[in-house]
């Protein structure tokens, strides 16, 4: 379902840097989170959300959540974009 939701999404923010810069900028609607992410590089993204009311979900792998994406890597965060 939530994969699904990325692919539909007009407008993402890929990959832990650019969806940390769209919580600043406070463009991100929705951050999605691989379980399989590496704890220490997610931990920045997961507090700002936290602290920031944007709603965090969480999906099982880096691989689908790449493909998802349309990138041929994982991802271990994307962020939907408000447009």
């Amino acid at each position: 379902m939530t994969y699904d939701k990325v692919k539909q999404a007009s407008k993402l923010s890929v990959g832990t840097k650019q969806a940390t810069k769209s919580v600043e900028l406070g463009t991100a609607l929705e951050v999605i989170v691989a379980k399989d992410a590496d704890p220490r590089m997610i931990a920045k993204i997961v507090n700002l959300c936290l602290n920031s009311g944007i709603e965090i979900t969480y999906v099982d792998s880096m691989k689908l959540l790449g493909k998802a994406c349309g990138i041929d890597v994982g991802a271990a965060v994307a962020a939907i974009i408000n447009e």
